[in-house]
């Protein structure tokens, strides 16, 4: 029997609060996926997809970007083992499975925006963008959801944040800053214009690599 914590009760769970905040520090933080109320295992937020959490203390929404996702036994100790099960099979013959496991991610902080005209740093109104660190990343146990479509392209209506990305160092940059273009370019419908300026940027970036260029927007395609 499975036996989630009060904080994984999803009865007034938000549909898109998807993890926890586990580790947290000025540049990223470590989140921990919530339990489905079915069996099954949580869902892994794709490479390079948005996320956003809350400094309860200045009530800034800190964006982040997903850089590296894992799931694994909760005990360290013992690895997972191959059981030739379907995933059918294990809901029927070890359902218990699915309690031992846990889908982690890390996101690099690559914004946040003000308070002033949002709800809780959680609804529909948005605030003023700030593409750099915030002077306090989001506090261990705080909700981690996924960002909304008019989010994310608010917040790419500027650039910069392009400069924090190819910096980080826990994923290959390349294909990171290629995952987080390919997503805002589709919610976008395909703006060329935007596509130009992020290329034009990536070049001064890159200092004119324009291998690692072509490497990024090649795969930028819907």
């Amino acid at each position: 029997m499975r036996l989630p914590l009060p904080q994984f009760l999803s009865d007034n769970r938000q549909p898109n609060h998807i993890a926890e905040v586990i580790e947290t520090s000025t540049t990223e933080f470590l989140a921990q996926c919530l339990e489905p109320e079915e069996l099954n295992f949580p869902v892994m937020p794709p490479f390079g997809s948005w996320v956003k959490a809350r400094d309860e203390e200045s009530g800034n929404k800190i964006y982040g970007i997903v850089t590296y996702a894992t799931t694994s036994p909760i005990d360290s100790v013992h690895r997972a083992r191959a059981l030739g099960l379907s995933l059918t099979d294990l809901r029927e013959q070890q359902p218990q499975i699915f309690a031992m496991l846990k889908t982690e991610f890390r996101a690099a902080i690559v914004g946040f925006e003000t308070p002033e005209n949002s709800v809780n740093g959680n609804g529909q109104h948005l605030g003023k963008i700030y593409q750099y660190l915030p002077p306090r990343p989001p506090q261990i146990h705080q909700g981690v959801y996924q960002c909304q479509p008019q989010e994310i392209i608010h917040f790419s209506d500027k650039i910069d944040f392009l400069r924090i990305l190819l910096q980080v160092k826990n994923s290959p940059p390349e294909a990171l800053v290629a995952a987080s273009i390919r997503e805002i370019y589709l919610l976008r419908k395909a703006d060329r214009d935007w596509l130009v300026k992020v290329g034009r940027t990536l070049s001064i970036l890159l200092k004119d690599d324009y291998d690692r260029l072509q490497y990024i927007l090649s795969q930028v395609t819907l």
